[in-house]
């Protein structure tokens, strides 16, 4: 069995949003934009494991900064977790995100995103 990391994680949140939820929530703040990642569960029932599983990854992925936990809010990015998310999608999944974002959006998203981290 294959030892679960964190951007295995991250990779299955991308996989949930694109292939499965169709749909990419973006908050657009003063100081951030983030996007919403699918819940811990929603995340162990894609990888086919158990919940508790998941969640010490989230806790690694929180205190590097990376998400926000928020009650009844969900787990979002950081600016921190918004350049990693974006450097993923560029990477491995650059056609899909164009196909639900539309090439323009993806790139102004992109480039607002990486434009903030400097």
């Amino acid at each position: 069995m294959k030892v679960l990391t964190d951007e295995d994680i991250l990779e299955a949140a991308i996989q949930i949003l694109l292939a499965i939820d169709h749909s990419i929530t973006i908050t657009f703040t003063r100081n951030n934009i983030s996007i919403r990642l699918p819940t811990t569960r929603k995340l162990a029932d894609h990888l086919q494991i158990p919940h508790y599983y998941v969640l010490p990854h989230f806790a690694t992925l929180e205190k590097e900064g990376l998400i926000i936990r928020a009650e009844r809010m969900g787990i979002s990015t950081t600016k921190k977790g918004s350049r990693k998310l974006i450097e993923l999608l560029t990477a491995k999944y650059k056609k899909e995100t164009e196909s639900l974002l539309g090439a323009v959006i993806f790139n102004e998203l992109q480039r607002l995103i990486m434009q903030d981290q400097k």
